[in-house]
């Protein structure tokens, strides 16, 4: 029996986006403030982590077996790991809850759609036992450099708020990296007419008038993203986000010691 509250932050983003890196250096954060977290690594293809997690999908899925066993190229093994992850929830349960932490940090696999489109990654967030869960979403400044990618990155991360089903934060990564980009990138994302008219200098009518539909259904609907811009070299933006993930997860209700 589960003597103590255990909320899920389940970190999802594309590829290269930094989702090690932010729960390399959340982790320690909310250590400093008092708050008992743990590391879960979810992706049984990594090589190499920026730090070491608690609680290791690799301890349980071995992708190497995988390959050799069912005779599957690194793609393929990929899939099925991602499958199998999910039969194993029981034992990364298990471990889990053996730390009594309060906050687990859930690293999801690289490869997103692994995570966010199969079965199993839905089923994961879903009947972990928790007492709250939430996503983060890493937006890349490297991939929304245009009015348009930008669209078309919040159009995924709002897919997959859909498929997770659970509460998600927009999270702008790499700050300390992007330049001004990030000042161009969080006016897209916090006025539509600077949005809309970003889209109309670059975009050929047809697009134009898609993205523009985007924007507006998203804008309408309460799906638009509202980016916190985050360094987890610097940790700037850790105090809007851990105060927003509180929000979301606990009431408000500040971390006790």
């Amino acid at each position: 029996m589960r003597l103590l509250a255990v909320y899920a932050i389940f970190v999802v983003g594309t590829a290269g986006s930094g989702k090690s890196t932010l729960a390399s250096a959340l982790g320690p954060w909310y250590r400093e403030k008092g708050a008992h977290v743990i590391t879960v690594n979810l992706d049984p293809g990594v090589a190499k982590l920026p730090y070491t997690p608690d609680v290791d999908v690799r301890d349980y899925v071995d992708l190497d077996e995988i390959m050799e066993t069912y005779e599957l190229g690194p793609n393929g093994a990929l899939v099925f790991a991602a499958d199998l992850i999910a039969s194993k929830l029981p034992e990364l349960q298990d471990e889990i809850e053996s730390f009594r932490a309060t906050y687990a940090l859930v690293d999801t696999p690289g490869q997103m759609e692994l995570f966010a489109y199969r079965s199993s990654g839905p089923y994961i967030v879903e009947n972990l036992r928790c007492d709250g869960r939430a996503a983060i979403f890493i937006f890349d400044p490297g991939l929304i450099s245009t009015a348009v990618n930008f669209v078309s990155t919040a159009l995924l991360a709002t897919s997959v708020q859909l498929r997770l089903g659970c509460p998600q934060v927009s999270v702008l990564s790499k700050k300390d990296l992007s330049g001004h980009a990030w000042k161009r990138i969080l006016r897209w994302a916090s006025n539509v007419q600077t949005l809309t008219d970003a889209l109309a200098e670059e975009s050929k009518d047809q697009f134009y008038l898609l993205s523009k539909g985007i924007v507006s259904l998203m804008v309408r609907t309460g799906y638009s993203h509202a980016l916190i811009p985050t360094s987890a070299v610097t940790r700037e933006g850790f105090v809007e986000l851990s105060a927003t993930l509180t929000r979301i997860l606990r009431g408000g209700e500040e971390i006790e010691e």
